[in-house]
Protein backbone atom coordinates (compact mmCIF):
# COMPACT_ATOMS: atom_id res chain seq x y z
CA UNK A 1 0.00 0.00 0.00
CA UNK A 2 1.30 3.45 -0.95
CA UNK A 3 0.16 6.50 1.06
CA UNK A 4 0.71 10.16 0.20
CA UNK A 5 0.56 12.40 3.28
CA UNK A 6 -0.06 16.11 2.66
CA UNK A 7 0.21 18.90 5.22
CA UNK A 8 1.02 22.60 5.23
CA UNK A 9 3.49 22.22 8.12
CA UNK A 10 6.51 19.95 8.33
CA UNK A 11 10.05 20.47 9.67
CA UNK A 12 11.53 23.01 10.10
CA UNK A 13 8.06 23.95 11.40
CA UNK A 14 7.15 21.83 14.39
CA UNK A 15 3.56 21.93 15.60
CA UNK A 16 0.98 19.36 16.62
CA UNK A 17 -0.09 18.45 13.09
CA UNK A 18 3.47 18.32 11.75
CA UNK A 19 4.20 15.88 14.58
CA UNK A 20 1.23 13.78 13.45
CA UNK A 21 2.54 13.53 9.89
CA UNK A 22 6.06 12.70 11.10
CA UNK A 23 4.74 9.85 13.23
CA UNK A 24 2.43 8.48 10.54
CA UNK A 25 5.30 8.36 8.03
CA UNK A 26 7.87 7.03 10.52
CA UNK A 27 5.75 4.19 11.86
CA UNK A 28 4.42 3.13 8.46
CA UNK A 29 7.99 3.02 7.16
CA UNK A 30 9.64 1.35 10.19
CA UNK A 31 6.97 -1.32 10.66
CA UNK A 32 6.41 -1.98 6.96
CA UNK A 33 2.71 -1.10 7.21
CA UNK A 34 2.78 1.02 4.03
CA UNK A 35 5.09 3.03 1.78
CA UNK A 36 4.69 6.72 2.76
CA UNK A 37 5.41 9.86 0.78
CA UNK A 38 5.07 13.36 2.26
CA UNK A 39 4.16 16.51 0.31
CA UNK A 40 4.71 19.87 2.00
CA UNK A 41 5.43 23.54 1.14
CA UNK A 42 9.14 24.24 0.73
CA UNK A 43 10.92 26.34 3.35
CA UNK A 44 14.04 28.19 2.17
CA UNK A 45 17.36 26.60 3.13
CA UNK A 46 15.66 23.44 4.43
CA UNK A 47 16.93 20.06 3.23
CA UNK A 48 14.32 17.36 2.54
CA UNK A 49 16.45 14.45 1.32
CA UNK A 50 17.50 13.06 4.70
CA UNK A 51 14.27 11.20 5.48
CA UNK A 52 13.89 7.41 5.08
CA UNK A 53 10.87 8.05 2.85
CA UNK A 54 10.41 10.49 -0.05
CA UNK A 55 9.49 14.08 0.84
CA UNK A 56 8.28 16.30 -2.00
CA UNK A 57 8.68 20.01 -1.20
CA UNK A 58 6.84 22.38 -3.50
CA UNK A 59 6.64 26.11 -4.19
CA UNK A 60 5.53 28.19 -1.23
CA UNK A 61 4.75 31.81 -0.43
CA UNK A 62 5.77 33.76 2.64
CA UNK A 63 2.67 34.28 4.81
CA UNK A 64 4.52 34.62 8.13
CA UNK A 65 3.13 38.15 8.53
CA UNK A 66 -0.40 36.68 8.63
CA UNK A 67 0.28 33.41 10.46
CA UNK A 68 3.52 33.57 12.41
CA UNK A 69 6.08 31.00 11.29
CA UNK A 70 4.05 29.49 8.43
CA UNK A 71 4.30 29.54 4.65
CA UNK A 72 1.49 28.75 2.22
CA UNK A 73 2.04 26.21 -0.54
CA UNK A 74 1.03 26.45 -4.19
CA UNK A 75 -1.49 23.58 -4.59
CA UNK A 76 -1.08 23.59 -8.38
CA UNK A 77 2.72 23.12 -8.41
CA UNK A 78 3.11 21.06 -11.60
CA UNK A 79 6.39 19.27 -10.93
CA UNK A 80 5.36 18.26 -7.41
CA UNK A 81 2.04 16.87 -8.63
CA UNK A 82 3.83 14.94 -11.38
CA UNK A 83 6.24 13.43 -8.85
CA UNK A 84 3.44 12.47 -6.46
CA UNK A 85 1.38 10.98 -9.28
CA UNK A 86 4.39 8.95 -10.43
CA UNK A 87 4.60 7.52 -6.89
CA UNK A 88 1.18 5.96 -7.57
CA UNK A 89 -0.58 6.38 -4.20
CA UNK A 90 -3.37 4.01 -3.24
CA UNK A 91 -4.74 6.60 -0.81
CA UNK A 92 -4.13 10.32 -0.24
CA UNK A 93 -4.31 11.60 3.35
CA UNK A 94 -4.53 15.38 3.80
CA UNK A 95 -4.06 17.00 7.20
CA UNK A 96 -4.78 20.63 6.25
CA UNK A 97 -8.04 21.84 4.67
CA UNK A 98 -6.55 24.58 2.52
CA UNK A 99 -3.72 24.19 0.00
CA UNK A 100 -2.89 20.59 0.97
CA UNK A 101 -6.45 19.47 0.29
CA UNK A 102 -6.61 21.42 -2.98
CA UNK A 103 -3.44 19.62 -4.06
CA UNK A 104 -4.97 16.32 -2.92
CA UNK A 105 -7.98 16.95 -5.16
CA UNK A 106 -5.77 17.61 -8.18
CA UNK A 107 -3.74 14.50 -7.35
CA UNK A 108 -6.95 12.46 -7.10
CA UNK A 109 -7.77 13.48 -10.69
CA UNK A 110 -4.35 12.22 -11.76
CA UNK A 111 -4.35 8.92 -9.82
CA UNK A 112 -7.97 8.10 -8.93
CA UNK A 113 -6.81 7.49 -5.34
CA UNK A 114 -9.40 8.34 -2.64
CA UNK A 115 -8.80 11.28 -0.29
CA UNK A 116 -9.01 11.00 3.49
CA UNK A 117 -8.99 14.29 5.38
CA UNK A 118 -8.28 14.65 9.11
CA UNK A 119 -9.67 17.67 10.96
CA UNK A 120 -7.14 18.50 13.68
CA UNK A 121 -7.67 22.15 14.56
CA UNK A 122 -10.44 24.68 15.09
CA UNK A 123 -9.58 26.61 11.95
CA UNK A 124 -12.33 29.17 12.56
CA UNK A 125 -10.28 30.47 15.50
CA UNK A 126 -7.17 30.79 13.31
CA UNK A 127 -9.19 32.51 10.57
CA UNK A 128 -10.69 34.99 13.04
CA UNK A 129 -7.21 35.73 14.35
CA UNK A 130 -5.80 36.32 10.84
CA UNK A 131 -8.78 38.22 9.36
CA UNK A 132 -10.74 40.92 11.15
CA UNK A 133 -13.44 41.46 8.51
CA UNK A 134 -16.49 39.29 9.22
CA UNK A 135 -17.27 38.93 5.50
CA UNK A 136 -13.79 37.54 4.80
CA UNK A 137 -14.03 35.19 7.79
CA UNK A 138 -17.39 33.86 6.56
CA UNK A 139 -16.17 33.32 3.00
CA UNK A 140 -12.93 31.68 4.16
CA UNK A 141 -14.79 29.23 6.39
CA UNK A 142 -17.21 28.40 3.57
CA UNK A 143 -14.29 27.68 1.22
CA UNK A 144 -12.64 25.54 3.89
CA UNK A 145 -15.82 23.49 4.49
CA UNK A 146 -16.42 23.05 0.75
CA UNK A 147 -12.89 21.73 0.38
CA UNK A 148 -13.35 19.25 3.22
CA UNK A 149 -16.73 18.13 1.85
CA UNK A 150 -15.05 17.22 -1.45
CA UNK A 151 -12.96 14.52 0.25
CA UNK A 152 -13.98 10.86 0.17
CA UNK A 153 -13.81 10.33 3.94
CA UNK A 154 -13.39 12.75 6.86
CA UNK A 155 -11.70 11.90 10.15
CA UNK A 156 -11.76 14.00 13.32
CA UNK A 157 -9.40 13.61 16.27
CA UNK A 158 -12.18 13.83 18.88
CA UNK A 159 -15.95 14.05 19.18
CA UNK A 160 -15.62 17.72 20.06
CA UNK A 161 -13.64 18.33 16.90
CA UNK A 162 -16.49 16.78 14.91
CA UNK A 163 -19.02 19.05 16.64
CA UNK A 164 -16.87 22.07 15.84
CA UNK A 165 -16.68 21.03 12.18
CA UNK A 166 -20.48 20.66 12.13
CA UNK A 167 -20.84 24.15 13.60
CA UNK A 168 -18.90 25.55 10.62
CA UNK A 169 -21.46 24.12 8.19
CA UNK A 170 -20.06 20.66 7.38
CA UNK A 171 -22.98 18.29 6.71
CA UNK A 172 -21.23 15.03 5.84
CA UNK A 173 -20.25 12.05 7.95
CA UNK A 174 -17.06 11.77 9.93
CA UNK A 175 -15.13 9.11 11.83
CA UNK A 176 -13.32 9.72 15.15
CA UNK A 177 -9.68 8.61 14.79
CA UNK A 178 -7.66 9.84 17.80
CA UNK A 179 -4.00 10.72 17.54
CA UNK A 180 -1.38 8.89 19.54
CA UNK A 181 1.59 9.87 21.67
CA UNK A 182 5.24 9.27 20.77
CA UNK A 183 6.34 9.34 24.42
CA UNK A 184 7.26 5.94 25.80
CA UNK A 185 4.97 4.97 28.65
CA UNK A 186 6.64 5.57 32.01
CA UNK A 187 8.63 8.17 33.93
CA UNK A 188 12.25 8.90 33.00
CA UNK A 189 15.14 8.25 35.36
CA UNK A 190 16.00 10.78 38.08
CA UNK A 191 19.45 11.47 36.58
CA UNK A 192 17.99 12.80 33.31
CA UNK A 193 15.43 14.89 35.21
CA UNK A 194 18.25 16.44 37.25
CA UNK A 195 20.30 17.18 34.11
CA UNK A 196 17.41 18.79 32.22
CA UNK A 197 16.14 20.92 35.11
CA UNK A 198 19.60 21.91 36.41
CA UNK A 199 19.91 25.66 36.98
CA UNK A 200 16.19 26.25 37.56
CA UNK A 201 14.84 27.21 40.98
CA UNK A 202 12.73 24.13 41.75
CA UNK A 203 12.81 23.46 45.51
CA UNK A 204 11.87 19.99 46.72
CA UNK A 205 8.42 19.82 48.26
CA UNK A 206 7.12 22.82 46.26
CA UNK A 207 4.36 21.93 43.73
CA UNK A 208 5.46 22.26 40.10
CA UNK A 209 2.87 23.09 37.44
CA UNK A 210 3.65 22.64 33.74
CA UNK A 211 2.39 23.84 30.36
CA UNK A 212 3.90 22.63 27.06
CA UNK A 213 2.83 24.08 23.71
CA UNK A 214 2.64 27.25 21.67
CA UNK A 215 2.81 30.34 23.86
CA UNK A 216 -0.37 31.90 22.57
CA UNK A 217 -3.15 33.45 24.63
CA UNK A 218 -6.09 31.54 23.17
CA UNK A 219 -4.78 28.35 24.78
CA UNK A 220 -5.95 29.77 28.12
CA UNK A 221 -2.57 31.02 29.34
CA UNK A 222 -3.88 34.34 30.80
CA UNK A 223 -6.30 32.25 32.88
CA UNK A 224 -3.35 30.31 34.32
CA UNK A 225 -1.53 33.50 35.31
CA UNK A 226 -4.61 35.02 36.94
CA UNK A 227 -5.18 31.82 38.94
CA UNK A 228 -1.55 31.77 40.06
CA UNK A 229 -1.84 35.38 41.18
CA UNK A 230 -4.73 34.37 43.46
CA UNK A 231 -2.64 31.57 44.99
CA UNK A 232 0.39 33.85 45.35
CA UNK A 233 -1.65 36.47 47.20
CA UNK A 234 -2.86 33.72 49.55
CA UNK A 235 0.77 32.88 50.37
CA UNK A 236 0.96 29.55 48.52
CA UNK A 237 4.40 28.57 47.19
CA UNK A 238 4.66 26.94 43.73
CA UNK A 239 6.60 26.96 40.47
CA UNK A 240 4.98 27.32 37.03
CA UNK A 241 6.94 26.16 33.97
CA UNK A 242 5.99 27.28 30.45
CA UNK A 243 7.77 25.22 27.77
CA UNK A 244 7.42 26.51 24.21
CA UNK A 245 7.54 29.57 22.02
CA UNK A 246 4.89 31.63 20.28
CA UNK A 247 3.68 35.06 19.23
CA UNK A 248 2.38 36.04 22.70
CA UNK A 249 5.48 35.04 24.70
CA UNK A 250 6.75 38.57 25.32
CA UNK A 251 3.32 39.87 26.29
CA UNK A 252 2.76 37.06 28.79
CA UNK A 253 6.24 37.48 30.25
CA UNK A 254 5.48 41.15 30.79
CA UNK A 255 2.20 40.13 32.43
CA UNK A 256 4.11 37.85 34.83
CA UNK A 257 6.28 40.80 35.90
CA UNK A 258 3.21 43.02 36.27
CA UNK A 259 1.55 40.45 38.55
CA UNK A 260 4.68 40.12 40.68
CA UNK A 261 5.14 36.44 39.79
CA UNK A 262 8.66 36.62 38.33
CA UNK A 263 10.11 34.43 41.08
CA UNK A 264 7.44 31.78 40.60
CA UNK A 265 7.02 31.50 36.80
CA UNK A 266 9.68 30.19 34.41
CA UNK A 267 9.69 30.37 30.59
CA UNK A 268 12.15 27.82 29.15
CA UNK A 269 11.60 28.62 25.48
CA UNK A 270 11.05 25.93 22.84
CA UNK A 271 12.34 22.42 23.58
CA UNK A 272 12.34 19.92 20.70
CA UNK A 273 14.19 16.99 22.26
CA UNK A 274 11.52 14.45 23.21
CA UNK A 275 13.49 13.03 26.14
CA UNK A 276 13.95 16.51 27.60
CA UNK A 277 10.20 17.06 27.33
CA UNK A 278 9.62 13.71 29.06
CA UNK A 279 11.96 14.87 31.82
CA UNK A 280 9.95 18.06 32.39
CA UNK A 281 6.71 16.05 32.46
CA UNK A 282 8.27 13.68 34.97
CA UNK A 283 9.42 16.58 37.21
CA UNK A 284 6.01 18.29 37.24
CA UNK A 285 3.16 17.47 39.60
CA UNK A 286 0.27 18.76 37.47
CA UNK A 287 -0.14 19.68 33.81
CA UNK A 288 -2.24 22.83 33.26
CA UNK A 289 -4.10 22.94 29.95
CA UNK A 290 -7.15 25.26 30.14
CA UNK A 291 -7.54 25.38 26.34
CA UNK A 292 -10.93 25.30 24.65
CA UNK A 293 -9.22 25.78 21.28
CA UNK A 294 -7.42 22.45 20.94
CA UNK A 295 -9.42 19.59 19.47
CA UNK A 296 -7.41 16.74 20.97
CA UNK A 297 -4.67 17.92 23.29
CA UNK A 298 -1.79 15.54 22.52
CA UNK A 299 0.22 17.20 25.29
CA UNK A 300 -2.38 15.95 27.80
CA UNK A 301 -1.68 12.36 26.75
CA UNK A 302 2.05 13.03 26.71
CA UNK A 303 1.76 14.15 30.33
CA UNK A 304 -0.29 11.02 31.08
CA UNK A 305 2.49 8.88 29.54
CA UNK A 306 4.74 10.22 32.32
CA UNK A 307 2.15 9.74 35.06
CA UNK A 308 1.06 13.38 35.28
CA UNK A 309 -2.61 14.34 35.52
CA UNK A 310 -3.96 17.44 33.74
CA UNK A 311 -6.21 20.28 34.82
CA UNK A 312 -8.69 20.86 31.97
CA UNK A 313 -11.76 22.90 31.14
CA UNK A 314 -14.94 20.91 31.71
CA UNK A 315 -16.59 20.10 28.35
CA UNK A 316 -13.53 20.96 26.24
CA UNK A 317 -12.25 18.62 23.53
CA UNK A 318 -9.03 18.03 25.47
CA UNK A 319 -11.12 16.82 28.43
CA UNK A 320 -12.73 13.94 26.51
CA UNK A 321 -12.13 10.69 28.38
CA UNK A 322 -11.28 12.51 31.63
CA UNK A 323 -13.17 11.74 34.84
CA UNK A 324 -12.78 14.44 37.47
CA UNK A 325 -10.61 13.38 40.43
CA UNK A 326 -10.10 9.96 38.80
CA UNK A 327 -7.66 10.49 35.89
CA UNK A 328 -7.61 14.28 35.75
CA UNK A 329 -9.11 17.48 37.12
CA UNK A 330 -12.00 19.38 35.50
CA UNK A 331 -12.69 23.06 36.16
CA UNK A 332 -14.92 25.85 34.94
CA UNK A 333 -13.27 28.30 32.57
CA UNK A 334 -12.29 30.99 35.07
CA UNK A 335 -9.26 31.78 37.29
CA UNK A 336 -11.15 31.36 40.56
CA UNK A 337 -12.06 27.75 39.81
CA UNK A 338 -8.54 26.90 38.65
CA UNK A 339 -7.12 28.45 41.83
CA UNK A 340 -9.61 26.41 43.89
CA UNK A 341 -8.66 23.21 42.07
CA UNK A 342 -4.90 23.72 42.52
CA UNK A 343 -5.32 24.77 46.14
CA UNK A 344 -7.35 21.69 47.03
CA UNK A 345 -5.27 19.25 44.96
CA UNK A 346 -1.96 20.34 46.48
CA UNK A 347 -3.20 19.62 50.00
CA UNK A 348 -2.83 15.91 49.18
CA UNK A 349 0.09 15.35 46.79
CA UNK A 350 -0.11 11.58 47.20
CA UNK A 351 -3.58 11.67 45.67
CA UNK A 352 -2.35 13.97 42.90
CA UNK A 353 0.26 11.37 41.97
CA UNK A 354 -2.33 8.57 42.09
CA UNK A 355 -4.58 10.51 39.70
CA UNK A 356 -1.53 10.85 37.43
CA UNK A 357 -0.97 7.09 37.55
CA UNK A 358 -4.61 6.55 36.61
CA UNK A 359 -4.14 8.90 33.64
CA UNK A 360 -1.19 6.81 32.49
CA UNK A 361 -3.21 3.61 32.75
CA UNK A 362 -6.45 4.92 31.20
CA UNK A 363 -5.94 7.66 28.59
CA UNK A 364 -2.51 6.91 27.13
CA UNK A 365 -2.54 5.87 23.45
CA UNK A 366 0.71 5.11 21.63
CA UNK A 367 1.35 6.32 18.10
CA UNK A 368 1.95 2.74 17.06
CA UNK A 369 -1.62 1.81 18.03
CA UNK A 370 -3.08 4.94 16.39
CA UNK A 371 -1.23 4.38 13.09
CA UNK A 372 -2.17 0.69 12.99
CA UNK A 373 -5.83 1.75 13.31
CA UNK A 374 -5.35 4.31 10.51
CA UNK A 375 -3.70 1.82 8.14
CA UNK A 376 -6.47 -0.70 8.76
CA UNK A 377 -9.01 1.95 7.78
CA UNK A 378 -6.95 2.89 4.71
CA UNK A 379 -7.49 -0.66 3.48
CA UNK A 380 -11.25 -0.40 4.02
CA UNK A 381 -11.42 2.95 2.20
CA UNK A 382 -9.44 1.61 -0.75
CA UNK A 383 -11.77 -1.39 -1.08
CA UNK A 384 -14.87 0.81 -0.84
CA UNK A 385 -13.45 3.18 -3.44
CA UNK A 386 -12.58 0.40 -5.86
CA UNK A 387 -16.06 -1.08 -5.53
CA UNK A 388 -17.62 2.39 -6.07
CA UNK A 389 -19.25 2.16 -2.60
CA UNK A 390 -17.89 5.42 -1.17
CA UNK A 391 -20.82 7.69 -0.33
CA UNK A 392 -19.32 10.39 1.89
CA UNK A 393 -17.99 12.71 -0.79
CA UNK A 394 -20.02 15.76 -1.77
CA UNK A 395 -19.42 17.18 -5.25
CA UNK A 396 -18.57 20.89 -5.23
CA UNK A 397 -18.93 23.68 -7.76
CA UNK A 398 -15.15 23.99 -7.56
CA UNK A 399 -14.69 20.49 -8.99
CA UNK A 400 -14.54 21.84 -12.55
CA UNK A 401 -11.61 24.06 -11.52
CA UNK A 402 -9.83 21.00 -10.15
CA UNK A 403 -10.48 19.26 -13.46
CA UNK A 404 -9.09 22.30 -15.24
CA UNK A 405 -5.97 22.30 -13.05
CA UNK A 406 -5.46 18.60 -13.70
CA UNK A 407 -5.79 19.26 -17.42
CA UNK A 408 -3.12 21.93 -17.20
CA UNK A 409 -0.82 19.49 -15.41
CA UNK A 410 -1.29 16.97 -18.21
CA UNK A 411 -0.78 19.61 -20.91
CA UNK A 412 2.36 20.95 -19.27
CA UNK A 413 3.70 17.44 -18.82
CA UNK A 414 3.28 16.78 -22.53
CA UNK A 415 5.02 20.02 -23.44
CA UNK A 416 8.04 19.27 -21.24
CA UNK A 417 8.29 15.65 -22.34
CA UNK A 418 8.02 16.41 -26.05
CA UNK A 419 11.80 16.89 -26.56
CA UNK A 420 12.44 13.42 -25.13
CA UNK A 421 10.37 11.93 -27.97
CA UNK A 422 11.69 14.36 -30.57
CA UNK A 423 13.01 11.77 -33.01
CA UNK A 424 9.92 9.58 -32.63
CA UNK A 425 7.58 12.12 -34.10
CA UNK A 426 8.30 15.76 -33.37
CA UNK A 427 5.40 17.18 -35.33
CA UNK A 428 2.92 14.71 -33.91
CA UNK A 429 3.99 15.49 -30.34
CA UNK A 430 3.84 19.24 -30.91
CA UNK A 431 0.37 18.81 -32.35
CA UNK A 432 -0.72 16.82 -29.29
CA UNK A 433 0.71 19.41 -26.95
CA UNK A 434 -1.01 22.21 -28.90
CA UNK A 435 -4.35 20.40 -28.76
CA UNK A 436 -3.93 19.70 -25.04
CA UNK A 437 -3.07 23.32 -24.32
CA UNK A 438 -6.00 24.48 -26.44
CA UNK A 439 -8.34 22.21 -24.50
CA UNK A 440 -6.91 23.42 -21.22
CA UNK A 441 -7.21 27.03 -22.42
CA UNK A 442 -10.87 26.51 -23.32
CA UNK A 443 -11.53 24.98 -19.91
CA UNK A 444 -9.66 27.86 -18.26
CA UNK A 445 -11.65 30.47 -20.20
CA UNK A 446 -14.91 28.78 -19.20
CA UNK A 447 -13.81 28.69 -15.59
CA UNK A 448 -12.71 32.33 -15.65
CA UNK A 449 -16.06 33.35 -17.15
CA UNK A 450 -17.94 31.47 -14.46
CA UNK A 451 -15.73 33.00 -11.78
CA UNK A 452 -16.29 36.45 -13.29
CA UNK A 453 -20.05 35.93 -13.21
CA UNK A 454 -19.86 34.82 -9.57
CA UNK A 455 -17.71 37.83 -8.64
CA UNK A 456 -20.05 40.19 -10.54
CA UNK A 457 -23.03 38.74 -8.68
CA UNK A 458 -21.30 39.11 -5.32
CA UNK A 459 -20.28 42.69 -6.17
CA UNK A 460 -23.87 43.52 -7.10
CA UNK A 461 -25.13 41.97 -3.87
CA UNK A 462 -22.57 43.98 -1.92
CA UNK A 463 -23.54 47.19 -3.79
CA UNK A 464 -27.22 46.57 -3.07
CA UNK A 465 -26.43 45.96 0.59
CA UNK A 466 -24.34 49.15 0.80
CA UNK A 467 -27.05 51.14 -1.01
CA UNK A 468 -29.66 49.89 1.46
CA UNK A 469 -27.45 50.76 4.39
CA UNK A 470 -26.73 54.23 2.97
CA UNK A 471 -30.47 54.81 2.46
CA UNK A 472 -31.20 53.60 5.99
CA UNK A 473 -28.52 55.91 7.36
CA UNK A 474 -29.80 58.79 5.22
CA UNK A 475 -33.37 58.23 6.44
CA UNK A 476 -32.16 58.03 10.02
CA UNK A 477 -30.17 61.27 9.69
CA UNK A 478 -33.10 63.03 7.98
CA UNK A 479 -35.41 61.91 10.78
CA UNK A 480 -33.01 63.12 13.42
CA UNK A 481 -32.59 66.51 11.67
CA UNK A 482 -36.37 66.91 11.46
CA UNK A 483 -36.74 66.03 15.14
CA UNK A 484 -34.00 68.51 16.04
CA UNK A 485 -35.64 71.28 13.96
CA UNK A 486 -38.97 70.66 15.64
CA UNK A 487 -37.35 70.72 19.08
CA UNK A 488 -35.55 73.98 18.26
CA UNK A 489 -38.77 75.55 16.94
CA UNK A 490 -40.62 74.53 20.09
CA UNK A 491 -37.91 75.96 22.31
CA UNK A 492 -37.81 79.24 20.31
CA UNK A 493 -41.57 79.52 20.62
CA UNK A 494 -41.39 78.84 24.36
CA UNK A 495 -38.65 81.45 24.73
CA UNK A 496 -40.68 84.05 22.78
CA UNK A 497 -43.70 83.44 24.98
CA UNK A 498 -41.58 83.70 28.11
CA UNK A 499 -40.00 86.98 26.99
CA UNK A 500 -43.41 88.33 26.02
CA UNK A 501 -44.72 87.43 29.48
CA UNK A 502 -41.78 89.22 31.13
CA UNK A 503 -42.40 92.38 29.07
CA UNK A 504 -46.06 92.40 29.98
CA UNK A 505 -45.26 91.93 33.66
CA UNK A 506 -42.77 94.84 33.56
CA UNK A 507 -45.48 97.08 32.19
Amino acid sequence: MKVTLLNDSFPPVIDGVANVVLNYARIMQEEGLAQPMVGTPRYPEEQYDGYPYPVVPYQSFDTTAIVSGYRTGNPFAVKAIEEMAAFGPDVIHSHCPVSSTLMARVLRKETDAPIIFTYHTKFDVDIARAMKAKFLQKESIKTLVDNISACDEVWVVSGGAGENLRSLGYEGRYRVMPNGVDFAKGRVEDLLVAQVTKGYDLPEGVPVFLFVGRIIKYKGLPLILDALKILFDEGMDFRMIFVGSGPDAEELQARVTELGLSGKVIFTGAIYDRNELRAWNTRADLFLFPSTYDTNGLVVREAAACGIASVLIRGSCAAEGITDLRNGYLIDENPLDMARCLREACKDMDRVHQVGQNAMDEIYLSWESAVHQAVDRYGDVIELHQSCSMTGRKYQTSDHFITMASGLVVATDKVFRAPRRFYDGMLENIGEARESITEAKDTLVAGVRKTKDNITEKIQDTKDSITERIQDTKDSITGRIQDTKENISERIQETKETVKSWVQNDK
